[in-house]
């Protein structure tokens, strides 16, 4: 199970090259406050004096650090397979037994432990500045050494409260989110490190911990600075776990002082001073405390977690293999014959275009409608509610009519209703179609531009690839529907032309409406000669001009269909309504004015003027009309037969306009556009000048296929290197 921890860190290498941190791989992570000793147990874990060192914040970027074991054999075998390389520097000239390696400097090899930290001071000062500031892009370094334990370790910049020089006002919560960025790995073991001069209760290393942990199944503690306890206190009570537990254990070590490291004192050294502190400060604790138990602890339980992440990092990394093998797919292969490739994202386009349109698209919108079924609500509810919304007497009024009636009868008084006033208005009311329908029209024009997008986003992403040829595609498409939708237009405007050049009275449907109405007409007048007074002799009503009696079926028949419908109510009381309402005769209105003030059927009369004089001139146009009146019998039965035959003639005309106008708009727009998109695709882009330009992808597009590629290569590298421990029993 040793060898878990080399596979973790050819795993990190894996990642490392293309510059990845997708999968949380199972490291150790270093918390603490500023200046509690984090970096004096890295080196005292490291055995070199490897990092930077002073006061105030001096870790001011995340360090992995990759500690390797190596022995004589390997270092052997690992110059050999250098030697083998053309172009690569060779391990074979290492002055030593150790060395590191950064990855920003790939292959140059470091064997002196002083340049590493002036490496590491350079490269935090190259990003994060010099002016105390922090940056979350971590530096990578790996140590070979045979005094070493195979371990990956973060450490991070310690948390601090009160910005110092130069620093942001808002670095305490800089840091802590940098720090949490990493403790909120579930791969990761939390190594907090408090100074044992201070109180553990207020430890902050242990607060972050617990936020993220508060199981403590992967914290561990460190208790540093043992030596520096105030004379006559003890650190027993704090290692026993007695002050605050923690699961997996509580390790004091003792640091080198700033002293030492001003002396160069070796780490080695300062090994062998904490036995013997920890033996004569600690005798029975000595052997579960100090520098060499801590390394050794950290490579037991990072073992163990690296045994229990292995399934889920499998999963994690098989899955990830297959998202990018997708979205490499998505990106397409490199053009070899572009004039093939056109012709076939060309047909691709306009297939998906007529399948959306049709329903039978591959990828189905499930937020809103769209396509053919948007289309269909456009017809059947959209335009047929606005149509069946559409009163048909809207904006007509009883004087309209009563004044259509009278101008049609020129100056002669009428017998019966003219056929001519019934036209106008009916007329009148069918234009009221016509801007709905047309507003059906833009609609689906509308729509069917939305078409192109959702194609182009869902259905054929490939275009994506070549922005020229999509932009291309949309005018190509955007163009042909602007052509058809003037010709859409007219066609729609004809369908209401034609009904208003013919008003067919022959019609069926209102047929049967003019004689449903005739007889309720001849009813209302058999009740009104059944009411006449018992002096009136009702055969004498019924006298025609010769003074011979006629029936009600032998009136003289009028010419037109309207004076057939009306011809039982106006001929019947012909000369009594003559007689009493006088609505053809200015006299009558003046005698009906003068007997009837204040009476039921005037509403208002104006003050008639005296009489003139004998023998003066009497100027008609002086004669006031009524302006607001109760209309007559006659008048209200014949507005009633026109509103009745407007009514049932606008019906039967909205019907057809409803039926009519979807049909239109399917052959004049939507499949002409359908049986016409690939031949006019074709006919515009097929050209062989156009090929190059076409087919140019997008400046980001190749940058994106070589990452997704070396991401997917590295993963399926990753998933080898897992599959060789199942393989070794090391799982």
């Amino acid at each position: 199970m040793e060898a878990l921890i080399p596979v973790i860190n050819k795993l990190q290498d894996v990642f490392n090259t293309v510059g990845a941190d997708i999968i949380q791989l199972p490291q150790i992570v270093v918390v603490g406050t500023q200046s509690s000793g984090k970096s004096s147990v890295l080196e005292s874990l490291v055995g070199r004096d490897i990092l930077p060192r002073g006061t105030g914040i001096v870790t001011r970027r995340p360090l992995i650090l990759q500690l390797v074991h190596i022995d004589s054999e390997d270092r052997r075998k690992t110059n050999e397979e250098n030697e083998s390389k053309r172009n690569g520097r060779l391990y074979r000239g290492i002055d030593g037994e150790e060395w590191g390696k950064f990855l920003h400097t790939k292959n140059k090899i470091y064997t002196d432990f002083e340049q590493i930290r002036q490496e590491i001071e350079s490269e935090t000062e190259r990003v994060s500045g010099n002016n105390k500031g922090i940056s979350d892009d971590p530096i990578h370094l790996k140590v070979f050494s045979p005094h070493v334990v195979n371990l990956t370790l973060v450490d991070l910049p310690g948390i601090t409260k009160v910005p110092v020089g130069d620093q942001p006002k808002d670095i305490e919560i800089q840091i802590r989110e940098l720090i949490f960025k990493y403790i909120s790995n579930p791969n990761s073991i939390i190594l907090a490190v408090t100074a044992a001069n201070t109180d553990m209760a207020t430890s902050e290393a242990l607060k972050v911990a617990r936020e993220v942990d508060p199981d403590g199944r992967r914290t561990l503690a460190v208790v540093t600075k043992l030596d520096l306890m105030d004379a006559g206190t003890d650190a027993m009570d704090v290692l026993m776990g007695r002050v605050i537990p923690v699961k997996l254990g509580i390790i004091g070590v003792v640091n080198r002082s700033q002293l030492d490291i001003n002396q160069k004192k070796l780490v080695a050294d300062s090994i062998r001073d904490e036995y013997a502190f920890l033996q004569k400060k600690y005798p029975s604790l000595a052997n579960r405390n100090g520098t060499k138990y801590l390394a050794r602890t950290l490579n037991r339980l990072l073992m163990h977690h690296i045994r229990d992440c292995l399934p889920e990092l499998k999963t994690r990394i098989n899955v990830l293999a297959a998202q990018y093998q997708s979205l490499l797919n998505s990106y397409g292969e490199p053009i070899e014959d572009k004039s093939a490739t056109l012709l076939q994202l060309i047909t691709k386009f306009a297939a998906e275009y007529c399948h959306t349109i049709e329903g039978t698209a591959k990828y189905i919108e499930t937020a809103e409608l769209c396509g053919g079924a948007r289309i269909c609500y456009i017809f059947h509810e959209t335009f047929g509610r606005t149509l069946e919304s559409v009163d048909p007497l809207g904006g007509l009024t009883t004087i309209d009519v009563l004044t259509a009636i009278r101008n049609a009868t020129g100056p002669r008084p009428a017998l019966f209703v003219p056929e001519v006033s019934f036209e106008l208005l009916v007329k009148r009311q069918v234009k009221r179609l016509e801007e709905p329908s047309l507003r059906c029209v833009e609609l689906v024009h509308e729509e069917m531009q939305r078409i192109i997008q959702h194609c182009s986003n869902y259905s054929t992403q490939e275009l994506l690839r070549f922005p020229k040829l999509h932009d291309a595609i949309v005018e190509v498409v955007t163009s042909l529907l602007r052509k058809r939708l003037p010709v859409t237009n007219e066609m729609v405007h004809n369908l209401v032309a034609i009904e208003l050049a013919y008003i067919n009275t022959k019609h069926p449907d209102f047929a049967d409406a003019c004689g449903l109405m005739n007889n309720n007409i001849e009813e209302q007048r058999r009740n009104r000669m059944r009411d006449l007074p018992s002096a009136v002799p009702r055969d004498k009503s019924l006298k025609g001009p010769g003074g011979q009696s006629l029936s009600p079926t032998e009136f003289p028949a009028p010419e037109g269909e309207l004076a057939k419908a009306a011809s039982s109510g106006p001929q019947a009381g012909s000369v009594s309504d003559q007689a009493d309402s006088g609505t053809g005769n200015w006299r009558g209105m003046l005698k009906r004015g003068e007997e009837n003030t204040g009476g039921e059927r005037a509403i208002l009369t104006p003050t008639l003027p005296a009489s003139p004089q004998k023998g003066h001139a009497v100027n008609l146009l002086d004669v006031p009309v009524p302006v607001s009146r109760k209309l007559s019998a006659r008048e209200q039965r014949d507005c009633e037969v026109i509103e009745r035959l407007i009514k049932s003639y606008f019906l039967i005309v909205r019907k057809n306009i409803q039926d009519s106008v979807p049909k239109a708009v399917m052959h004049f727009l939507v499949n002409h556009v359908k049986d016409c998109l690939q031949s006019e695709l074709v006919g515009q882009l097929y050209k062989s000048g156009l090929l190059d330009d076409l087919l140019t992808e997008s400046e980001d597009m190749a940058q994106r296929r070589n990452e997704a590629a070396d991401m997917l290569k590295a993963l399926q590298k990753a998933s080898q290197v897992i599959a060789e421990i199942r393989e070794t029993h090391l799982w």
